[in-house]
């Protein structure tokens, strides 16, 4: 029985070829793309809706980017076609539960700046905190685009690609989404 596993190869370097050698059948190339992208896939996953469930949803959004890696489009960018099948993933996880408001953000504990001192550091997590109440409130089309946009940190271009929408809603998405937060920021000061 022949093995898949190439031991004697060394990682590869780059997206394109690891997909070049996933595709041959080397798992081994397959394991770097999920290390590269794991934590993101967990992250985009938590942020938009899968909660304690972002590990199922990641685990079964890497095993659906394996078996159709052969329609991935050689040359083009391997991130956003993989957290695609994540927002697809998550979207129908929490279609299916039928909790599509609820947003529950898994951020990692934020480390204070050097030099913050504890009440700083206690009024940053705190505005994080009712930032991240805010952004669960907005319409789940619009907190999509925000989640990606700012707290993913994905350009216009990806986002569109992951949302499957053309850039031009991303962009009135999250200009709408931004309008709400600073509306809901803005109360909360009063």
């Amino acid at each position: 029985m022949k093995s898949l596993r190439h031991p004697q190869r060394s990682p590869p370097t780059d997206d394109d070829e690891a997909i070049a050698r996933s595709l041959a059948g080397d798992l081994d190339a397959y394991e770097v793309l999920v290390a590269r992208y794991s934590v993101l896939a967990h992250r985009t996953a938590a942020m938009l809706g899968a909660a304690d469930e972002a590990e199922d949803v990641v685990q079964e959004a890497f095993v659906k980017a394996y078996r159709n890696l052969t329609s991935f489009r050689c040359g083009a960018p391997f991130r956003p076609w993989l957290l695609r099948i994540v927002a697809n993933e998550t979207h129908n996880l929490t279609r299916s539960r039928g909790r599509r408001d609820k947003l529950a953000a898994r951020l990692t504990e934020a480390v204070p700046p050097v030099g913050e001192g504890p009440e700083e550091a206690a009024v940053t997590t705190d505005r994080r905190a009712r930032l991240l109440d805010a952004v669960r409130t907005l319409p789940e089309r619009e907190r999509e685009t925000v989640v990606c946009r700012y707290l993913l940190q994905l350009s216009e271009a990806e986002t569109a690609q992951v949302l499957d929408l053309p850039v031009g809603t991303v962009k009135s998405r999250t200009s709408r989404g931004l309008a709400r937060l600073r509306e809901e920021v803005a109360r909360d000061l009063i």
